[in-house]
């Protein structure tokens, strides 16, 4: 059985916008960055894929398929126009 972790996630732009929210906390089975996308993507419909996004764990960069655990920090980051 796989153990449940507590993360916080951090959604930036048009996440953020998509999710109504810019921060929470959540509870999920121990995963990668890849399938923690995946969850989320299909909770709050968001349309961008993982090629088009940085994700980032307690503030470096990551490869989406890092592990993630209780207490970690994940931000998923669009891409930002420039300007």
């Amino acid at each position: 059985m796989m153990n449940e972790i507590k993360i916080t996630v951090l959604y930036f732009a048009s996440l953020a916008q998509k999710a109504k929210i810019d921060e929470e906390i959540i509870t999920v089975q121990t995963t990668d960055l890849s399938t923690l996308y995946q969850l989320l993507s299909d909770k709050y419909q968001f349309e961008l894929t993982q090629d088009k996004l940085s994700v980032a764990v307690n503030h470096e960069f990551s490869d989406w398929n890092q592990k993630i655990a209780t207490g970690d920090v994940v931000a998923f980051i669009p891409p930002v126009a420039g300007g």
